[in-house]
């Protein structure tokens, strides 16, 4: 059996699961996040506590175990306490800022990029170098840090570019001068 499909959800109070036909839903004090899971996967809630398990042993069934699992201890902890990823802009005359509901990122192009946060996530500029992005759901506050990141990647010769806080970049050694 899976080890990590078969601990069981602490569910605290204030959050409540609700298990229909196809989905899951999980409400909390902060929203409420649904999600699809496979038939093959049963899912039981028995007061503050969640578990899943599965029909059988075959090789896809048992993947989707410890996914579905990760899946609802994830909405459970986005409902309650959310999620945030803070990204360093790192350049000489870099900036990032907000206008209105817009992040605008000055990265060195000739023109500012603007970036727009989708329903459930919130952008906000933490200083003139540093941004925060955060929401309820997991996967979207690390898919817009990505799609943030990815519009200049960290370079390792001078350390320019956007990363994550938490991020080390391994910095290389330049050019020798020659003769």
């Amino acid at each position: 059996m899976s080890r990590i499909g078969r601990e069981p959800v602490a569910i605290p109070a204030g959050v409540t699961v609700d298990v229909r036909e196809n989905e899951f839903i999980v409400k909390g004090p902060l929203g409420t996040l649904t999600q699809a899971y496979d038939p093959a996967i049963t899912i039981t809630v028995d007061g503050a506590v969640a578990t899943v398990t599965r029909a059988n042993d075959l090789g896809p069934v048992r993947a989707k175990h410890g996914l579905y699992r990760m899946l609802l201890a994830n909405m459970v902890t986005g409902v309650t306490k959310g999620y945030e990823k803070l990204l360093v802009v790192n350049g000489v005359g870099w900036k990032a800022q907000m206008q209105g509901s817009k992040l605008v990122l000055n990265v060195g192009f000739s023109h500012p990029v603007e970036v727009v946060a989708p329903e459930g996530v919130t952008l906000s500029c933490v200083s003139q170098t540093e941004v925060s992005v955060k929401g309820i759901d997991k996967v979207a506050v690390g898919q817009v840090a990505a799609n943030i990141r990815s519009i200049r990647l960290p370079e390792p010769y001078h350390g320019y570019g956007i990363r994550y806080k938490d991020e080390v970049i391994v910095r290389k050694e330049g050019k020798t001068a020659g003769k």
